[in-house]
């Protein structure tokens, strides 16, 4: 029986958090197993994410419980699993755990055989019973018995959820093609909430890669619609409690459809997205708000989620010292001892300070522009000062593959349209460290975590190849160096290679660790699907190179998304982006030489997605063939398939090459 809690040695800031509990965890292993199966015991796999409220309470009440602990040692194998390093593992028994129980969540609980079939599923289990739910205890000890005296039971229930899981792959549709794209946005009109922006009801998530379609749509057809959805949402997300009004950032969604509440968490991948979204919002608008909150959004990836090696750590947790929301929230008590009288009454009228969360305590909003800017930003600053004296939310600090990529792709973009080189600046450098510190140069596998500069055990998964892929090109247009083109081209070859069979998208290598069952899954959920980064990075390197392998590989996979997109299109969002991008083109530039001005207005001018290059003529990539400048200075080359416009050198010129955005 083991009897030592081995997480300690582990990479994962959730893993280590666990260390000190009774319970004699292990990582997810083969010997885990094995021991397993030498003991003839269940396997409890415990998965949650250092992020997760309620992955907490019941490590607090059960996990740290000395008791309980014996229990679980005692008479099973007990494994923690972090979601984010390993989403294969999570992928497969969240399914089984639907599948069974009809939702799912984290904490997830699940019980396996010795052969990691799951045969009991389910979320958090209370300390003591309440509410109709049976105690954590109560669960495991009619487990036990059953495992005693209903074996042979337990292991047809294993097997027959594995064979269900199987049988359970995506059926691809055809082209996600115009008409499909006009269809997803008539749909999304009808689930569009008309008070209070966004689309359906509570809790509200923001819809980050839904509102990067409907702005592709509206730059490709002029929909008044898509950019109304756009500007409301946005708008109504900025100004309400879910945006942190002190120092930028988004919370993970709110449990209100008022956009009021937050859930406190903050996810790289959200804010990532979202400083996307605003970006290309302002370019589309020049609406000074999108401007202020894609600033201050990549200010707080920047300032509270950068590593000491310069990437991006995942999350901030949603409690501090216990206490949801803590560090956030404030009393009128609070405010009145922070600020002066006037400042302070000021405040609980701007910010509605009226008991909007627990205990008489407020998320700070913002439902209109003060009338004293200036004032307004003195007091931020004195209140960021007050509430640096809290003690701060836990960070897990582990930098995630695909959410750097989606990291250094929006801060790319978002240094060159708003003329804020410290953010591509800052992309560099998270992009160094994933190639540096993830990418094995030996066998071209990448590993999808790292943390303090130390690469962890976990394989790369589709998402982890594509969003990188597509941020080292992104990264590639802003600065002409040819290694983030050499690297993405890497990359993505092996992403053909290791993830496609028989035309089919999946979300493990080939060369993995064999599960199971290989998970693939096309929805567009909390983060992109990893088929859809596939197409979006595929699409673009085949703008770059002219390669039809790369085109076609593309197509196969946004075939994966099409019929999701035809009747769930809030699922299938950057699937139907890319789509977009398609539909409108794709186009390509290439400048030739180096002009800033040209740069910024291919990135903010062209429809979102478009391949960009910049370089000095002769750069060895196939778009910059033949590329010249005019008469000694830099010059912009837009195409299609290759087949390019004449050359202009001014930046009006090139805006005009595209159609009006308004």
């Amino acid at each position: 029986m083991a009897s030592v809690n081995e997480l300690g040695r582990s990479t994962s800031p959730y893993l280590r958090q666990h260390a000190e509990n009774p319970v004699a965890w292990q990582e997810w292993s083969q010997a885990a197993f094995a021991e397993a199966r030498e003991r003839d015991v269940p396997v409890f796999l415990s998965v949650g994410y250092s992020a997760c409220h309620w992955c907490h309470v019941m490590a607090h009440e059960s996990f740290e419980d000395e008791a309980t602990a014996a229990y679980l040692n005692e008479h099973f194998v007990c494994i923690k699993v972090d979601r984010e390093e390993r989403p294969d593992v999570d992928a497969i028994y969240m399914s089984a755990t639907v599948a069974m129980v009809g939702q799912g969540g984290w904490p997830m609980s699940v019980f396996l055989t010795p052969d990691a079939e799951p045969f009991f599923c389910g979320t958090y289990f209370p300390k003591d019973p309440r509410g109709g739910m049976a105690s954590f205890r109560q669960v495991l000890e009619s487990l036990v018995d059953a495992w005693r005296t209903k074996r042979d039971q337990i292991d047809e229930i294993g097997r027959r959820v594995v064979g269900q899981l199987g049988v359970q792959q995506h059926a691809a549709g055809g082209a996600i093609d115009t008409a499909t794209l006009d269809q997803a946005a008539e749909l999304l009109k009808t689930d569009f909430d008309p008070a209070d922006a966004g689309f359906g009801g509570a809790p509200k998530f923001p819809p980050s890669m839904v509102l990067d379609f409907l702005l592709r749509h509206h730059r490709r057809t002029g929909s008044a619609d898509a950019l109304e959805m756009v500007a409301t949402t946005c708008e109504r997300m900025a100004r309400g409690g879910m945006y942190d009004q002190l120092a930028g950032g988004f919370a993970r969604y709110s449990v209100d459809r008022q956009w009021i509440v937050p859930h406190f968490e903050k996810m790289l991948y959200d804010n990532a997205l979202l400083l996307d979204v605003y970006t290309q919002w302002w370019a589309v608008s020049s609406d000074p708000l999108a401007r202020r909150i894609a600033e201050e959004t990549a200010d707080f990836l920047r300032t509270e989620l950068r590593t000491d090696e310069g990437g991006f750590a995942s999350a901030l947790d949603a409690d501090t010292e216990g206490v949801e929301g803590k560090y956030y929230v404030w009393t009128p008590e609070q405010l009145h001892e922070a600020l002066t009288e006037d400042d302070a009454r000021w405040v609980i009228e701007l910010c509605d300070v009226s008991g909007t969360f627990e205990h008489g305590s407020s998320v700070l909003q913002l439902r209109q522009d003060p009338d004293d800017s200036d004032r307004w930003q003195r007091i931020r600053a004195l209140l960021r000062e007050a509430r640096a004296q809290r003690t701060y939310p836990g960070r897990d600090d582990k930098v995630v593959a695909a959410w750097n990529g989606l990291a250094i792709t929006a801060l790319t973009r978002a240094g060159v349209i708003l003329d804020r080189p410290e953010y591509v600046e800052a992309a560099t450098q998270a992009a160094r460290l994933v190639r540096e510190v993830h990418l094995d140069d030996a066998t071209g596998r990448l590993h999808r975590t790292s943390r303090d500069g130390v690469a962890g055990t976990a394989h790369g998964v589709l998402e982890d190849y594509t969003a990188y892929a597509q941020a080292c090109l992104v990264l590639f247009g802003a600065s002409g160096d040819i290694e983030w083109y050499d690297t993405a081209r890497r990359l993505l070859d092996r992403t053909i290679e290791q993830f496609v069979a028989d035309g089919s998208y999946f979300d493990t290598a080939a060369d993995a660790e064999q599960l199971v069952w290989r998970p693939q899954d096309p929805t567009d959920n909390a983060s992109p699907a990893g088929v859809s980064l596939a197409a979006e990075a595929l699409t673009t390197m085949a703008s770059v190179t002219g390669s039809v392998r790369y085109e076609t590989a593309a197509a196969e996979a946004l075939k994966a998304s099409a019929a999701i997109a035809a009747r769930a299109p809030r699922f299938a969002g950057r699937a139907l982006a890319v789509a977009e991008t398609i539909a409108a083109g794709p186009l390509e530039i290439a400048i030739a030489g180096r002009s800033p001005e040209l740069l910024r207005t291919a990135f903010t001018a062209s429809p979102w997605g478009t391949a960009i290059v910049q370089g000095d003529p002769g750069l060895a990539v196939p778009l910059m063939e033949g590329r010249a400048l005019v008469q000694d200075q830099p010059a912009a080359y837009v195409c299609q398939k290759f087949t390019c416009r004449l050359p202009v050198v001014l930046p009006e010129d090139l805006r005009r090459e595209f159609r009006p955005v308004n």
